[in-house]
């Protein structure tokens, strides 16, 4: 499809004010986008709130809109593009595999299913990370990894405990796992399980980060507990080693298998392959879910387990038609390569310095709004202590992609190749936007849907 440009046409007062105010205004309503929006809107089911703005093409840090504005990308997809937009090894693997064998569904084998699986496991075990990672079960999504991994929870609980008394789930509060039923389950946001209520039976919730009340949420009724190392859209929060310790010492003791939730924290985000591996071995994890990254934005996700877990899982327990094709593994295969390699890693540790040091500069020039900064690596978090959509409307008209997550947090998650020039350019562009919203008072709306769990009565 070829980009279209802006045409001619006739503007109102108050649009000639506003693009000679910004430089990436809007679009306005008599614009090539709303005429695209207008005719597409109406057979499209509203599940999400956007922004005027209508990507059209990207490459590395950038993406441009129908009208040819460029936008400089803190947001990647949601963590999603950790290599940047259309990366070229991607694309030249994506021409040669379709051109060779797409999908077969899995009652035949292909050996990109296998070579994907082998690496993943290799990979982690070499990082120090997960020591008993021994099987992976691929399928297309994160919410998909994380029904795997309840599945294969309930299904350990019922091997141990014929009786069916292991069945519980415990996940804790500002956690987001996903939107199918199992997974929405495990994520106790009222706003987003009262429309489909009542839930799947038998899931706890607990305080996130709270130690102290490990032993009487986790008990033997437990099957699995399911936690993010770090939660992303509850907040960029990160968990204690004391807290995760605690809940593998408490799963230890009951028999439970303990889940951690690596969608949006993982693959080298953290500058690390995983966000866990830091810790000891002790409090390593029996499944690690993964997604997001793993496809750069390609559909592909994945469950890794240990042989205590694979063994309770036989053929016909689980499966997925589209999952493990060889189309989104060979491609996850590349894409798993490249963030493994320490060079990539060790870039993430320096850039994450640069944003901190950013960071620090504008909480000593805006005191009064900006509480707290939170995260690791590139999975960061400006605590405000107001709404901070109208600073995402601000610095998306000026140029920059920034995203929101909890309750006032601003969230950063670039492209993991993302350069120090870039990082530049985009807090220039941010402290413009603050300085709009904090100090100017200037009517600037709020931008609505810029994250996945949003905070309840917003």
């Amino acid at each position: 499809m070829a980009v279209p440009t802006v045409s001619a046409r006739e503007h109102t007062g108050h649009d000639i004010m506003k693009e000679a105010s910004v430089p990436n205004p809007d679009p306005p309503a008599d614009s090539p986008t709303s005429a695209q929006l207008s005719e597409h809107t109406p057979y499209m089911v509203a599940t999400y709130v956007r922004p005027p703005p209508m990507m059209v093409k990207g490459e590395g840090c950038h993406l441009w809109d129908v009208e040819n504005r460029r936008y400089l990308d803190f947001t990647a997809g949601i963590a999603v593009n950790a290599l940047g937009h259309c990366d070229p090894g991607m694309a030249r693997l994506i021409s040669q595999q379709s051109r060779t064998l797409i999908h077969t569904s899995n009652l035949y084998n292909n050996p990109w299913t296998g070579e994907l699986s082998k690496l993943m496991v290799t990979k982690t075990l070499s990082a120090g990370a997960m020591h008993t990672a021994s099987k992976v079960f691929v399928c297309n999504s994160g919410s998909e990894a994380n029904e795997a991994a309840i599945k294969f929870a309930r299904k350990v609980g019922k091997t141990r405990t014929p009786s069916g008394t292991q069945h519980e789930i415990v996940s804790f509060h500002n956690s987001f796992h996903g939107r199918t039923m199992g997974s929405l389950s495990a994520t106790p946001n009222p706003k987003y399980q009262k429309p489909f209520a009542p839930m799947i039976p038998g899931f706890k919730y607990g305080t996130y980060n709270d130690e102290a009340a490990v032993r009487d949420l986790v008990t033997e009724n437990t099957c699995g507990v399911i936690v993010e190392p770090i939660q992303g859209e509850g907040g960029v929060n990160v968990a204690t080693p004391a807290f995760l310790q605690a809940l593998r010492d408490r799963c230890n003791e009951v028999g439970a298998v303990l889940i951690y939730d690596e969608i949006q924290c993982g693959l080298a985000r953290t500058s690390q392959l995983w966000a866990h591996q830091s810790l000891p071995k002790s409090a390593h994890p029996d499944i690690l879910t993964t997604a997001k990254a793993l496809g750069n934005g390609f559909p592909i996700g994945a469950t890794m387990v240990n042989e205590d877990v694979a063994e309770c899982v036989v053929t016909g327990d689980h499966g997925t038609t589209f999952g493990g094709n060889p189309l989104a593994c060979r491609l996850a295969h590349y894409i798993l390569s490249r963030l493994s390699e320490p060079e990539l890693q060790a870039s993430v540790r320096e850039k994450e310095q640069m944003f901190r040091g950013q960071f620090a500069r504008l909480q000593k020039r805006f005191p009064e709004q900006i509480k707290e900064i939170r995260g690791r690596g590139l999975i960061l978090g400006l605590q405000l202590t107001a709404d901070p959509t109208p600073i995402v409307t601000a610095a998306r008209e000026r140029g920059l992609l920034v995203i929101t997550c909890g309750t006032n947090t601003l969230r950063f998650v670039p492209p993991l190749i993302i350069s120090p020039e870039e990082i530049d350019e985009g807090f220039k562009i941010l402290e413009q936007a603050m300085e709009v919203v904090f100090r100017e008072s200037a009517d600037v709306p709020g931008t609505k849907g810029q994250q996945e769990m949003a905070p309840p009565g917003r």
